[in-house]
């Protein structure tokens, strides 16, 4: 089996150093960068397969890097962040990022978040097969679901909208096919959480939320209903 690339950007010496030891005991091949301009660089030459950058490091701060990095590429990212209640979470996630972790954070728990993302990664490029739900709605084709205007191809991992097709990272091609797999069925964010970002624990339903916003923007704001004090779902 392949090793898994992971590019880690923070600039804080201790930090950096501690958790690409702790990354590579875990089989991990780690570049570590300390500033965001060095991060662009390596991910530009190196592709690696997931992205950890800190939120704050100097050059270009991990949202804008972020940003970039997804402009190129629908590989994972995951942001780092000290503070959980901050606006930057938000700002990373609204720029494409799939996860955050809250510093300090212990490694276990950080390896984990990160199998998690590749796990999701890997469903939703097709690795382990189709996707849910390849009964629910009007299926004119095998694998082909059809609501409205929108197409979603669950063993082709495609989308097409009015016969456009759709960019969708890994992470709302999975949270696209969960609704798919229930059209007109209410899903709780915990419910989400857990099936598309693989929390067997309680976690921060900001995720949830920003990444319904991002999907509506690409296939329809009106496609995704929010259901108030319960969750959301897909208009059949």
């Amino acid at each position: 089996m392949a090793e898994t690339h992971v590019l880690f950007v923070e600039d804080d010496d201790v930090i950096r150093e501690a958790t690409t030891l702790a990354l590579e005991r875990d089989g991990f091949v780690v570049t570590a960068m300390p500033d965001g301009l060095a991060g662009l660089e390596s991910f530009r030459a190196d592709r690696p397969d997931i992205a950890l950058l800190d939120v704050m490091v100097p050059g270009m701060d991990g949202v804008s890097l972020c940003r970039r990095i997804r402009d190129e590429s629908t590989v994972p990212v995951i942001m780092l962040s000290a503070r959980a209640d901050s606006i930057d979470v938000v700002l990373g996630l609204e720029a494409g990022a799939d996860d955050y972790v809250t510093k300090p954070f212990d490694g276990s728990v950080l390896v984990a978040r990160i199998r998690a993302v590749l796990r999701r990664f890997g469903h939703a490029n097709g690795v382990h097969g189709g996707g849910p739900g390849s009964e629910g709605a009007d299926a004119g084709e095998r694998g082909v679901l059809t609501f409205g205007d929108l197409e979603v191809d669950t063993e082709g991992m495609e989308v097409r909208k009015a016969g456009a097709p759709v960019a969708l990272t890994p992470t709302e091609m999975r949270l696209l096919l969960e609704f798919s797999s229930a059209p007109g069925t209410v899903l709780s964010r915990d419910r989400l959480l857990e099936r598309v970002w693989d929390y067997d624990w309680g976690g921060d339903t900001r995720v949830v939320d920003v990444h319904v916003q991002r999907l509506r923007t690409k296939i329809g704001q009106d496609r995704i209903e929010t259901v108030r004090g319960f969750g959301y779902k897909l208009k059949a």
